[in-house]
């Protein structure tokens, strides 16, 4: 029997909470993206993700203001390889990966981009590891110029390819996306994402646009087929439906920045929506954490701090609130990727008795509350943060 008629789940892209045991594998010891940004900005306060149990998280604890939690809380580990979204939603949904992505550290081999060109036909004007800003400074006015794709790539395992809208409309550049997807595949490549990623403007002013889509290689079976199998309706707001490509979603909302996010949030549960609310908060990983802008990092997490209580007006006693990350992406550390970081997994609902549950051995002991709670059998051997 189902606990609950609905899980509003909000998973704050990158907002990891300390490293890893094997974080300096990954060249992430020391990353701690929440700790370092409280650090960096020593006036932040979030009173209301303090009241979730934030702060009473293992290594978090020294921010606390003294206020009570009323959630339960506590923090998981990642048994997948790598720290990308890919994997680290795939994990949360019951789908860790055994095998990690392919990388590309010094650009994509000649078979890949010749395979890519011959798709689209045309050659690119880059192919190599960058930041996608300083590309657009770099090479954004060549672009212009020539109408050739940038295409480069970062430490995770991401095929991205940079156009300006007035150049390539934004269809055409997502069947560029779909044709690098194609050839890769057909090469034997495992590329997590290929992403696109459309700007405006002109040089010295480029500005990305909210026209990006990811193509994203297929999970295998995860709780979010599940639930559908089951009847449960599942609605995407942003980033979910390109990260699970393949699941029913019963509605599929894309979304630009944070509050846009936040506020169809809002929507869905003004509007009964029932089932799992799975919404992705993507402007901490894209505009702060891999930009390194620790000052834009704290007033995202003040700005959904302080979108609490127009979101907990709207629960009712049938509703589950969930608050989670996916990965790190410490604004404070060196580089511009991703960090491995445990994730906070946060809950507030009716009947959820207060306090900790301590330090989870996966990710995917998030999406076993999300089955638990909508009333749906997790696979034998799973274990619910709901349940203890």
């Amino acid at each position: 029997m189902a606990r609950f008629d609905r899980v509003l789940l909000f998973l704050l892209d990158s907002v990891g909470v300390g490293e890893l045991p094997d974080a300096a594998a990954y060249g992430d010891a020391g990353a701690a993206t929440v700790q370092h940004t409280l650090e960096y900005d020593p006036k932040l306060t979030l009173p209301n993700l303090e009241r979730l149990g934030l702060f009473s998280l293992p290594g978090l604890e020294g921010f606390s203001t003294g206020i009570r939690p009323v959630g339960r809380y506590g923090k998981c580990r990642e048994v997948s390889k790598g720290k990308d979204s890919i994997v680290g939603h795939w994990e949360l949904m019951g789908y860790p990966t055994t095998r990690a992505f392919d990388t590309f550290p010094t650009g994509f081999p000649e078979d890949l981009i010749g395979a890519f060109t011959k798709a689209i036909g045309r050659e690119v004007l880059c192919n190599e590891l960058a930041s996608g800003t300083e590309l657009l400074d770099r090479l954004g006015a060549e672009h212009l110029r020539t109408g050739l794709p940038m295409v480069y790539t970062s430490v995770d395992s991401v095929f991205q390819i940079a156009a300006h809208e007035d150049i390539v409309p934004p269809e055409q550049l997502y069947d560029w996306c779909r044709a690098a997807k194609r050839v890769s595949e057909e090469l034997g490549y495992q590329i997590g994402r290929v992403i696109a990623r459309p700007f405006v403007g002109e040089p010295g002013h480029f500005t990305r646009t909210a026209n990006r889509h990811d193509f994203a290689a297929m999970p295998g079976f995860t709780d979010l087929d599940r639930l559908t199998e089951a009847g449960v309706p599942i609605h995407s707001i942003g980033k979910p439906a390109d990260i699970f490509p393949g699941t029913r979603f019963t509605t599929t909302r894309r979304t630009g920045r944070n509050a846009e996010g936040i506020a169809a949030a809002r929507e869905a549960l003004t509007e009964g929506k029932q089932g799992l609310i799975f919404v992705n908060l993507l402007d901490y990983d894209q505009v702060w954490g891999h930009r390194r802008d620790a000052a834009g990092y704290a007033r995202g997490l003040k700005e959904f701090d302080e979108a609490f209580p127009g979101i907990l007006d709207r629960l009712g006693e049938r509703d589950l609130l969930i608050v989670t990350a996916d990965h790190g992406c410490d604004p404070t550390f060196r580089g511009t990727d991703h960090t491995r970081e445990h994730i906070p997994f946060l809950m507030l609902g009716r009947g959820i008795e207060p306090g900790s549950m301590g330090v989870r051995d996966t990710f995917a002991d998030g999406g076993a509350a999300v089955l638990e709670a909508l009333g749906v059998p997790a696979p034998e051997g799973r274990k619910s943060a709901l349940a203890g």
